[in-house]
């Protein structure tokens, strides 16, 4: 597969990252809330707070993507989750998708490369108390509404 690592320019000269896309990973435990990435600060919004994610490769699925891009930045073991939605933004020439999973057991999420400066599983409801990634705090009301939603 070839990396989706590169810059997608639109047509405003705005730049998302990944040539194919991207994809993160909202992985919720019912007892101990949201994992969340604090982003390095050398990446794009570094410093902000949003989902272990990226690029998605070429013929890559977005669960595959963000399964992917989650083990390698988390260490998110793919069989401790079950992916319940998927929350896609659409900008025509770009998108990103959300994969939202339950954890089915318990796993400790670990900083696997350097893009994280803190991994920590956070309460639904402290979520919006840190800084986020503005793509993740924009989307986040709707993403936990429907997550609420499911019966949490």
């Amino acid at each position: 597969m070839n990396s989706g690592d590169a810059w997608v320019e639109g047509p405003q000269g705005e730049r998302f990252w990944g040539r194919y896309g991207a994809a993160g990973l909202l992985v919720h435990d019912l007892r101990r809330g949201i994992l969340l990435q604090h982003r390095a600060d050398w990446s794009h919004f570094g410093g902000t707070w949003g989902l272990p994610g990226g690029a998605r490769h070429e013929g890559e699925t977005a669960v595959e993507g963000a399964l992917r891009e989650a083990g390698e930045e988390a260490a998110v073991p793919a069989d401790a989750v079950h992916v319940l939605f998927e929350s896609v933004l659409d900008l025509g020439f770009w998108s990103y998708t959300t994969v939202v999973a339950q954890a089915v057991r318990p796993f400790e999420a670990r900083m696997a490369d350097i893009e994280s400066i803190e991994l920590r599983w956070v309460p639904l409801t402290e979520v919006t108390d840190l800084p986020l990634h503005p793509g993740f705090g924009a989307a986040w009301p709707a993403l936990r509404a429907r997550l609420t939603g499911l019966g949490d």
